[in-house]
């Protein structure tokens, strides 16, 4: 598995001529999985972002380029994630070099698919992957990685969550047990199981979506709530479709943010008509999720979800994917 290896036998495989420039992709990931707010999140094959990066005798981070953000995106590596989660861990590790970063942004901004969380985690991973081939001895394994992707959302949004970083980072479905002391555990997945994800083009912003939360729920939801989290990872540990599908049910947080996403409730209608298991919103929107018990139904869910999309006159990407278990890799 890419970036969990030991530095010095990275070194030896590469023998004597070392390259000092990588390319690293990170995928999307889809937040909160509908009962899970901040503390389950999965990757996806795509769509997702890509950094290439060049060590340097020079200390610091510079972003020389950024490719794709339509000027959206600032160059200054304090004010982006690509570039100060690799400041963070390039002085943590007391590294003797610096790196050169082109951002090659290949995903929407405020899309709800983890955006700043696949940049930000593509940075780190190359990052880490110079230190292995020049500084073995200062090269991180990948989970500890996590603490310093988890700044770069603090940036993005004012709240260092992990439900994108997390399986951006080590791939597949996570759970966040705790985030004090910080506890995350990869849950197994039926192979068969599908996302189905469509990006309608409006834009919500998460500290917008953020900001509109109740601040104090009731006992009887929070329960809920409570049960159906408990029953999704049962369902998705006992490969049980039918029980993954009872326990995707939001009470809490879907009610609220689904008044900023138009056409929701025609969209998730839509996708649990066309055999999907159960549907959400991903991370705080746009973007909706759904998953299935197969790729022909995922397709089939993704086709609805777009008809009523496209029925407001709005347009949409739809990503049909396995779950990724790989996280980010090296392009070669």
């Amino acid at each position: 598995m890419p970036f969990q290896h030991d530095a010095a036998q990275s070194i030896k495989q590469k023998g004597p001529t070392l390259d000092k420039k990588i390319r690293v992709f990170a995928p999307a990931t889809v937040a909160n999985v509908a009962c899970g707010f901040d503390i389950m999140g999965f990757a996806i094959e795509h769509p997702g972002d890509e950094v290439e990066m060049t060590l340097t005798e020079r200390k610091g981070v510079v972003i020389s380029k950024i490719i794709g953000d339509e000027g959206k995106l600032p160059l200054d590596a304090d004010k982006n994630t690509v570039g100060i989660v690799v400041k963070y861990l390039l002085e943590k590790v007391r590294s003797k070099y610096g790196v050169k970063i082109t951002l090659y942004k290949q995903m929407p901004l405020g899309s709800g698919l983890g955006s700043s969380a696949a940049s930000a985690v593509a940075s780190l991973c190359a990052a880490n992957e110079l230190l292995a081939r020049y500084e073995p001895e200062k090269a991180l394994r990948r989970e500890e990685l996590l603490p310093f992707a988890m700044e770069g959302e603090r940036l993005a949004c004012g709240s260092a969550h992990a439900d994108n970083v997390a399986p951006a980072l080590m791939g597949g479905f996570v759970l966040i047990r705790s985030y004090d002391p910080l506890d995350v555990v990869r849950i197994p997945t039926p192979e068969a199981l599908r996302a189905t994800v469509i990006h309608p083009h409006v834009e919500v912003q998460t500290r917008d979506a953020r900001s509109i939360l109740r601040k104090q729920i009731s006992l009887k939801d929070a329960i809920v709530q409570w049960g159906n989290t408990a029953g999704l990872v049962a369902g998705l540990w006992q490969c049980d479709f039918d029980l993954i599908g009872r326990s995707m049910q939001d009470v809490i947080i879907e009610p609220i943010r689904s008044i900023l996403i138009p056409g929701f409730d025609a969209v998730k209608a839509n996708a649990m008509y066309a055999g999907a298991l159960g549907c959400g919103i991903s991370g705080s929107g746009p973007s909706v999720f759904a998953l299935s018990r197969n790729q022909e139904i995922a397709e089939e869910v993704g086709r609805k979800m777009q008809n009523a999309f496209g029925a407001l006159n709005i347009d949409s990407e739809v990503y049909v994917s396995p779950i990724n278990r790989q996280g980010p890799r090296i392009i070669e």
